[in-house]
This record gives C-alpha cells, structure tokens and sequence, in this order.
C-alpha cells in the first residue's frame, strides 16, 4: 500500500465518525463502506464499513435520527405503561407475564424479534426474551 493510498484511508476513517454518527449500525456500515470505497477503494470500504458500524451504535438500535420519531410513535398509540418496580435500564429483565409487547414497525430498521413497550412511562425496545435493548428517554 502506498503512503498515499494510507493517507487518505487514515483521514476518511478519523472523518467518518462525525457523517455516520446520525446513522444506526447497519446503515453506518452500509454508509462507510460505501464512502470508504469511493475514497480509497477496497481498502478503504473496509475501513469505512468498521468505523461506519462502530459510530453507528451511538445513537443505540434505531439511530440518533429515528428515536424522536420512534418517541412520537408510542405516544400517538397511547400505549398503556406497565409499573415495575425494578430498574428500567438496559439488560433488565422484564416479566414474562403482565406486559404488553408490541411489534416495531418495519420503517425502524431493528434486529427480528425487537419489540417494544412502555414501563415507568418510559418507551423500550425489548429482545424476544424481553431483556431491554435500548431505554427511549
């Protein structure tokens, strides 16, 4: 590789983070490489796929852009919040019985299987074994 060609993959990768840090993970991954790519070629969507992936999860599972609108969802559904005594943080457990999970919408680009919730009045999205995922504040 030529001190050129490692150059210009060096700075795309220190820029990238501030263009793909309003995108979730895959779509920073899809950005970056295809930035990368049309910078500095094969090398350079490597490059742009891994840092576009990393500064992607920032923004958590719907992205910096789609948690205000994903927000505004729930609420305009009037999901019924579930009262739970434990700590509405990511990893926490919720019960198998007594809440009410939901489908996301295929507009939000989530993982199969994510659904979400209200708990505390607090929008979730929760795995298929009702772990939360990401807490919507």
């Amino acid at each position: 590789m030529t001190l050129k060609t490692l150059l210009a993959v060096s700075a795309f990768a220190l820029a990238l983070p501030m263009a793909a840090q309003a995108q979730g993970t895959v779509r920073g991954a899809e950005r970056g490489a295809q930035e990368g790519g049309d910078a500095a070629g094969p090398i350079g969507a490597i490059v742009g796929g891994a840092v576009g992936a990393a500064t992607g999860t920032v923004g958590g599972i719907l992205g910096v852009e789609d948690r205000p609108r994903f927000r505004s969802y729930v609420r305009e559904r009037n999901v019924r919040s579930y009262d739970y005594d434990g700590r509405v943080a990511v990893g926490s457990a919720l019960p198998s019985a007594g809440v009410t999970y939901y489908d996301v919408p295929s507009e939000y680009s989530v993982a199969r299987g994510t659904r979400y919730t209200v708990v505390n009045d607090t929008p979730v999205l929760v795995d298929s074994r009702g772990h939360i995922v990401e807490v919507l504040n």
